[in-house]
């Protein structure tokens, strides 16, 4: 992420009476958790309906534009639902850190990110997109549909590490 590192602390303190470290030492790096969402090959992002119910699916999330993005169909569920409402989150399963993204949903627009992101998904996952008038088409699927490119700006982050017992909050300014 370009910009300022954010903050990273213990998710729990001693007051907590939990099982997670307490430990200092154990506050993982934005740079581990930000590995960890680049190699993923799938994320869970969550939004939520007009009537407040929650609706979890499954995206192919790349690193452009200094922050996560993903591509879904405005008509979808769940683009339907970003634009109602831009609040998501961003999960992710790694082999040392689990973590869940808290973050702000924006479509782009302007043609130098849709084509820092297009370049990021034909990189990561061989998809390729094009870009036509502002907006973004798969023309290797019958109708070359149309798709909608998000960037999630994070707000916060919580990582448990692969022991367990750790567990690391990140807040972005």
């Amino acid at each position: 992420m370009t910009g300022p590192t954010p903050l990273a602390e213990l998710l729990f303190g001693e007051a907590d009476a939990t099982p997670m470290s307490t430990d200092a030492t154990t506050v993982k790096p934005w740079s581990q958790a930000r590995a960890c969402l680049d190699a993923a090959p799938k994320a869970w992002l969550s939004t939520m309906r007009p009537d407040g119910r929650p609706h979890t699916m499954p995206v192919m999330p790349v690193w452009a534009d200094g922050a996560p993005c993903l591509a879904t169909r405005p008509a979808s569920r769940k683009g339907r639902n970003l634009a109602g409402n831009p609040h998501t989150v961003l999960a992710v399963s790694g082999a040392d850190l689990d973590l869940a993204l808290e973050g702000i949903a924006t479509r782009l627009r302007d043609p130098g990110p849709l084509r820092e992101v297009a370049g990021a998904f034909l990189a990561k996952y061989g998809w390729r997109f094009e870009i036509r008038d502002g907006a973004v088409f798969d023309d290797g699927l019958p109708g070359s549909p149309e798709y909608a490119f998000y960037r999630v700006t994070p707000v916060r982050a919580y990582g448990y590490g692969a022991d367990g017992l750790t567990a690391t909050r990140w807040r972005f300014s």
